[in-house]
Parts: structure tokens; C-alpha cells; sequence
């Protein structure tokens, strides 16, 4: 499977459900789906926070890719145990100290459905190309690149900067004090950050 896949799979949903340009954000991997969407001329903004594809080299790509797989495996291992250890606050803090600072803030409940999404994630049992988020200058629409100060996935120093290289249009926003998911650690701030992306291209 390609990232290409994924994007040909929104395309069809925005065709599907009559969407021919919206206001797209997404994270990680949906901010890379929605970049190139925008690329297609499928966006009327685009607001993305840590989003994956800049990396630079084959090394950069496997570090993250070899992350990610080491996450997976520990969600595997962890999971007939999981729902007494995510009791504590403290065990869900030190659990997702890669991707938030703020672990605690999720509920138990919530914590053994992200487990389970990793386990259930097809597109990661059949990933294997090596592509990248390509340099996209104009751009076709606004995009906003926030980056989580404290990503510990894709630092913003390292793929940040290669994101900036790459669009050099876009509006760079670094994010304080949250990590990977932001949205774990400060809902209201991503929030704010989407609504001023889309009032700035409005």
C-alpha cells in the first residue's frame, strides 16, 4: 500500500459525498493525506499538525517507520494486561510519553481504544514504500504547518525544517508544550490553531 492509495481513497469520499474543495486538517499521516489533496486542487485550506512525509533520506524514514513498528509490537505484547495497567494515571503518562505529555489527561476507556486502532491499522501492516511529502511552490491553497514543540516522532527541528523547505509558503505555527498528538494535550490550542487557519484563507 501507498500513501498514494490513501489519498486516491479521500478523493473518492470528497467526490462521493459532493466536496470539492473543503477546509481540511488532519495529523501525522491524515496531514500528509491532506496536503496532497491540496495539491490535487481539493482544498480551499489546509491546516496539518506534525504531519508525516519530510523526511529527507532513507534513514529518516526507517527511523520512523522503525518507531512506529516498535510501538505496534508493544501494544501487542501489552494488551491482555492493559486494562488494569491504564488504571493509573501514571502508567498512561510514561505509556504515551512518544506521541504526549499529557498522557494522563485520556481516560482509560480512551487509551484502550488508541491500543486497539494500532493493533487494527491495515495501512501499517502493508506500508513499505519509501515516499515523501514532494516540494509544493506556489502553493494551490493556504496551508498551515503546526508543529508540536515536543514531537518526539518528527522533531520539528529536523522535520519541521524540511517541511518549511519544501513549502515554503505555508504559515509555520510551533505549538508549546505538547507532543506528537496534540490533541491529547491541548485540544483548545489545536482548535484555535484550525479556526485561524480557516478564517485566514476565508
Amino acid at each position: 500500500m501507498r500513501v498514494s492509495d490513501v489519498v486516491d481513497a479521500a478523493e473518492r469520499y470528497l467526490d462521493d459525498n459532493d466536496l470539492a474543495r473543503p477546509h481540511l486538517a488532519g495529523y501525522s499521516l491524515g496531514g500528509w493525506v491532506a496536503i496532497e489533496l491540496a495539491r490535487r486542487g481539493r482544498a480551499a485550506s489546509v491546516c496539518v499538525f506534525s504531519p508525516a512525509g519530510f523526511w529527507w533520506n532513507r534513514d529518516a524514514h526507517e527511523r520512523t517507520a522503525r518507531e512506529i513498528r516498535r510501538s505496534r509490537t508493544l501494544a501487542r505484547v501489552s494488551r491482555p494486561t492493559a486494562p488494569l495497567g491504564v488504571r493509573s494515571a501514571t502508567v498512561r503518562r510514561l505509556g504515551l510519553r512518544a506521541i504526549a505529555c499529557h498522557g494522563d489527561r485520556l481516560t482509560a476507556a480512551r487509551v484502550l481504544e488508541m491500543i486497539d486502532d494500532s493493533i487494527d491499522c491495515p495501512f501499517m501492516d502493508d506500508y513499505a514504500p519509501v515516499e515523501r511529502a514532494e516540494p509544493m511552490d506556489p502553493l494551490p491553497c493556504p496551508i498551515t504547518l503546526a508543529w508540536a514543540e515536543c514531537d518526539r516522532l518528527v522533531p520539528a527541528a529536523t522535520y519541521g525544517r524540511t517541511a518549511r523547505e519544501r513549502l515554503p509558503g505555508a504559515t509555520w505555527v510551533l505549538l508549546a508544550g505538547v507532543g506528537h498528538i496534540a490533541m491529547i494535550d491541548d485540544p483548545d490550542m489545536v482548535v484555535r490553531t484550525i479556526r485561524a487557519g480557516t478564517c485566514g484563507a476565508a
